[in-house]
């Protein structure tokens, strides 16, 4: 056995014993809330297709539109269709921006759009920091990283903290502060109001990370930013194909002129094949249904209200909020486990979160609902639970 073998059996090790060993087990889609595994039908609570765009028949028959499986290339060579340019242009029409650059994954997006803005200040000799929400999603500190610029944390929705930093910096260092408008794990929402009003104060960028608040939130979904009227306030809002449209990748939606910048300065851009033209076909189309069919989005609200309600009743503990992301914490990691495993014994699925993805000691049961989940799939939820 090689060294490197070695360091990673010890490695491995050390995780089995934690509880935090991961590993994937194959669950076969039967519809939008129900997979099969193990020969046992499953009703899924933890899928983050919030409504139910998965399966959707007008979804399906699109896939047989397109006449080419991948791009082929970068969108900076030969693989930018007319695909493409259609789904960038009904994305920024739908998020209220200039522009829209599509991505092949929300993870790249964030990582792009950070490049992008370090690039910015560097080439222009100007000094740069991020300021960050503790809670932020691991690709936004990740790309934060990856820049080795300064990064100031400051404490989860903790507003007033961000506005002194904001005061004590320089006044020639471009401040750029980053958040996600509904925490991925929590199911907040960000105090985006109370951020925006320190642009009254400083001057910054602010960059929204809407994965878990685009489809869920506004008017046809177009996320929490817009619901609370505060477009003119966010410079750059981030989304993900792959939660509410149902397929996969994202997008950066700004200004023409950030999205031209990152067309030159965002490496994980320009390196990258562009997404496949069925995903940009899909991601047209799933727009389009948002505007027809809003009774998905009145849907989940209503199921979100209901069983965040019923549980808050019962003395369940659970972070305040009205999203359809519904974290029960458990006080070990094993317990999670076992949990998890008695919730798939009643027919529920719903994994368990560990560290690293969430801080230690507050491993839970992450919760997502669909608007596709019926009356008595939530009355057996909110017993269970």
């Amino acid at each position: 056995m090689s060294d490197l073998d070695h360091l990673i059996d010890n490695v491995l090790d050390l995780r089995r014993e934690a509880h935090l060993l991961r590993s994937r087990r194959v669950f076969t889609p039967i519809d939008s809330t129900h997979v099969l595994f193990d020969g046992r039908r499953l009703t899924n609570f933890c899928s983050n297709d919030y409504l139910g765009l998965t399966h959707h028949p007008r979804m399906l028959a699109a896939i047989r539109e397109v006449y080419q499986a991948g791009a082929g290339a970068a969108g900076l060579i030969s693989g930018h269709s007319p695909m493409h340019a259609s789904a960038e242009a009904a994305i920024a029409k739908w998020k209220q921006t200039e522009a829209a650059l599509l991505m092949p994954s929300g993870y790249q997006a964030n990582l792009a759009a950070i490049q992008t803005l370090h690039a910015i200040a560097v080439s222009g000799g100007r000094a740069i920091r991020f300021i960050v929400d503790k809670l932020a999603h691991a690709s936004l500190i990740d790309a934060i990283r990856q820049t080795a610029a300064p990064m100031r944390v400051y404490p989860h929705n903790g507003v007033d903290k961000l506005a002194r930093l904001l005061n004590d910096a320089p006044a020639d260092e471009l401040q750029v502060v980053v958040t996600e408008s509904i925490f991925s794990m929590d199911g907040d929402a960000a105090d985006l109001p109370a951020i925006v009003a320190l642009k009254n104060r400083r001057e910054f960028v602010l960059v929204v990370d809407e994965a878990h608040g685009s489809g869920v939130y506004g008017p046809g979904g177009s996320g929490l930013v817009a619901e609370l009227g505060l477009r003119e306030g966010v410079d750059i809002s981030i989304i993900t194909l792959s939660k509410t449209l149902g397929i996969a990748g994202g997008a950066i939606c700004a200004s023409r002129r950030l999205i031209d910048a990152v067309l030159n300065l965002g490496r994980a851009y320009i390196y990258s094949t562009a997404i496949s033209p069925i995903i940009a076909r899909l991601a047209t189309e799933a727009i389009a249904i948002l505007h027809d069919e809003p009774q998905r989005q009145i849907r989940i609200r209503e199921i979100a209200r209901r069983v965040r309600a019923e549980l808050n009743n019962k003395g369940v503990s659970i972070p305040p909020g009205d999203s359809p992301i519904i974290p029960v914490r458990m006080d070990t990691e094993e317990r999670a486990i076992i949990e998890a495993e008695r919730l798939a014994d009643r027919g529920m699925l719903i994994m368990p979160v560990r560290p690293p993805t969430v801080p230690r000691g507050t491993s839970r049961l992450r919760v997502t609902l669909s608007s596709q989940h019926t009356d008595a799939d939530v009355s057996k939820l909110i017993a269970a639970l």
